[in-house]
């Protein structure tokens, strides 16, 4: 039975099991707990919309 490697989400490697992935962005002395701070999510959007395609058949 072979077992295949990881591959590494950061570099163009199999993983080694640095732990880098695992670090937060903003603050590389703490682990990351998905708490969001990094992407940049709001609370509203505003979406502009160019032309509405209806089916003829319809």
């Amino acid at each position: 039975m072979k077992i295949e490697k990881r591959k590494c989400v950061l570099y163009e490697r199999e993983c080694i099991d640095c732990g880098e992935c695992d670090l937060c962005d903003l603050d590389p002395l703490k682990i990351c707990d998905n708490c969001g701070k990094c992407l940049d999510i709001r609370d509203d959007a505003i979406i502009k919309i160019d032309k509405i395609i209806t089916d003829k058949n319809d």
